[in-house]
């Protein structure tokens, strides 16, 4: 045994020995040995010439840096060690805090069920009120007996009758009953029916609600199932259809307008689908088209456009990947219900320039520059479903003919300013004094079809063939502004100019006063954007060659528009 202690202690004390010597080794590497590792270099370093004094000095100082490295890293290790379980600390913390509120949303969802039962138990239970659909939790009008026959007909008998002549019946509700006489009991009957009615689209209106990827649109469909369209008015004229509306504005909702404004703006809807009223505050931008849209029986949709308008989502909406539904705005559904109506819709965009409009407006602008209708498309989901509405085909929706949309716009510093391809697009129209108040006759709505609409349209552009003399004269104005500004009307516009001067003369104006409104608003207009001295130079000779050609006075309103633009600079 002795043999064997003194075995493992001689082992056991050779292995101490190596380690401590391992350890004495480290430290006079790299702590204890710098002073003597300094000396060796104190010693040869006066002796070195100039290079190798610089390659002593580079190696004392790699020395230096290999413990220095080592050192560094042993503390990056330590704070990396140091943090990772703080963090798995306060996940710890974390996990037991969203342990705590998921018991407490529990807890809630269990006291609202008692309510709910609580609600219903006060109402009467389901044994006295018949079921009507998951929606009757959430109503607070439930049918029973006494809603559904109504007051009048717990009368009894007629009063005066003859023994026989009255037939009664007895409807008996919990402890109630009702004597009905024969009038009661259709009434009571058409009551019913009524009910039935509403309670079987209240049902059909939550099973959308709950399987369809477009709810909105699909109410849509379920609103127009049955929809009976009213009596429409062919026969009305373009300048009666101006007329009328102004003298509805006035007598049913106190609006009043020059006839002018109405003329540009009837005419704007034969150039345009897209129309932009311009002008200060209060000079009735969006009461115009919503007024209108009240004349023709089909209220417009105003849809406030908000600074954040960035692109196409936020006026079509997009598919949300998640819940598998499509986010529908009230754009889409008002593009969407016209196209289930016959007349003329209107969508208005409120302060259409509060965001970019070419941002978020770019790809309908895009697809209504497309010539034939049947390209009027756009792409709301790459896939039919069974269930979508039947108004989207292969995903997709059409624009319809039948509708224009209304851009408001103030032009001050919270606004940006409307690009020329906007505008070139659009009918502007501007709107900067309040017309006088005036007496008129009542005048009721008229019902006029779109398809009627663009007849008329293009009636006029049959009766009303602009006069060759004036389109030479506008031929030469266009050199004129090629030559000196680089300026021209374009196909765009010459297009715009044969669809709404006609209608402007149809509806009561001149020729000479509709060209003279699309050269100043969508020619002239461009001056703005143009190099500020050369502008101010030139525009004395341009109004002087207008009124040499189209004769003193002949554009008053582009003359005016020079003018202002002239002043400005």
């Amino acid at each position: 045994m002795s043999e064997f202690l003194g075995f493992a202690w001689e082992l056991l004390a050779k292995v101490v020995y190596n380690v401590v010597a391992v350890v004495s080794s480290i430290l006079n590497l790299l702590v204890f040995g710098w002073v003597e590792y300094f000396n060796i270099f104190m010693t040869y370093f006066t002796t070195f010439d100039l290079v190798g004094k610089i390659g002593a000095v580079i190696l004392f100082a790699m020395l230096i840096a290999v413990p220095v490295l080592i050192v560094a890293i042993l503390i990056h290790h330590y704070r990396i060690n140091r943090r990772l379980h703080r963090d798995d600390t306060s996940n710890k913390a974390l996990y037991r805090e969203i342990g705590r509120l998921n018991k407490q949303v529990l807890d809630l969802m269990d006291e609202k069920n008692k309510l709910l039962a609580l609600k219903v138990n006060a109402m009467g239970g389901t044994k006295q009120i018949p079921y009507v659909g998951a929606s009757a939790l959430a109503d607070d009008h439930l049918p029973t007996v006494g809603n559904v026959v109504g007051a009048a007909a717990g009368a009894g008998t007629v009063a005066g009758a003859a023994p026989g002549e009255a037939v009664t019946a007895a409807v008996v509700s919990g402890n109630a009953s009702l004597a009905l006489d024969g009038a009661g009991v259709k009434d009571a009957a058409a009551a019913m029916a009524k009910a039935t009615v509403e309670a079987k689209t209240l049902a059909e209106e939550k099973e959308i609600a709950q399987a369809n990827r477009f709810p909105k649109l699909s109410l849509v469909d379920l609103k127009y199932r049955d929809w009976e369209s009213p009596v429409y008015d062919d026969a009305i004229s373009l300048e009666d259809f101006v007329d009328s509306f102004r003298a509805f504005a006035c007598s049913q909702m106190k609006l009043y307008y020059t006839p002018e404004i109405i003329r540009r703006f009837v005419a704007g809807m034969a150039a345009s689908k897209l129309l932009i009223l311009e002008g200060i505050s209060g000079t009735g931008k969006t009461s115009l088209p919503y007024s209108f849209s009240r004349y023709l029986d089909n209220p417009a949709t105003i849809v406030s456009v908000q600074p954040s308008f960035r692109d196409r989502t936020e006026v079509l909406g997009y598919f949300n990947e998640f819940s598998k539904r499509f986010n529908e705005t009230e754009f889409l559904r008002a593009v969407y219900e016209a196209g289930l109506r016959q007349d003329p819709s209107m969508i208005v965009l409120d302060e259409m320039n509060l965001a970019r409009v070419e941002y978020y407006f770019a790809e309908i602008l895009s697809v209504l520059e497309m010539p034939s209708h049947d390209e009027w498309v756009l792409d709301l989901v790459p896939t039919q479903w069974a269930a979508d509405p039947k108004g989207l085909h292969d995903g997709k929706l059409t624009i319809p003919d039948s509708l224009w949309f209304i851009g408001t716009a103030n032009n001050d510093d919270s606004t940006f300013t409307i690009t020329d391809k906007v505008y070139d697009r659009a009918i502007p129209i501007e709107l900067n004094e309040r017309a006088d108040a005036f007496e008129c006759e009542p005048h009721e709505r008229v019902h006029v079809t779109a398809d009627h609409l663009q007849y008329l349209f293009q009636k006029a552009k049959v009766e009303y063939v602009i006069d060759e003399e004036l389109l030479q004269k506008m031929h030469k104005l266009d050199q004129y502004l090629q030559t000196r500004f680089k300026l021209a009307f374009g196909n765009r516009i010459i297009k715009q100019m044969y669809d709404f001067i006609p209608v402007y003369v149809a509806c009561g104006g001149t020729e000479l006063g509709g060209m003279d409104y699309i050269i100043a608003r969508k020619v002239l207009k461009k001056f703005e954007s143009m190099n500020v001295s050369f502008v101010r130079d030139e525009m004395k000779g341009l109004i002087e060659y207008i009124e040499k050609t189209f004769g003193e006075g002949g554009l008053p309103d582009s003359v005016m528009y020079l003018q202002r633009i002239q002043n400005f600079y």
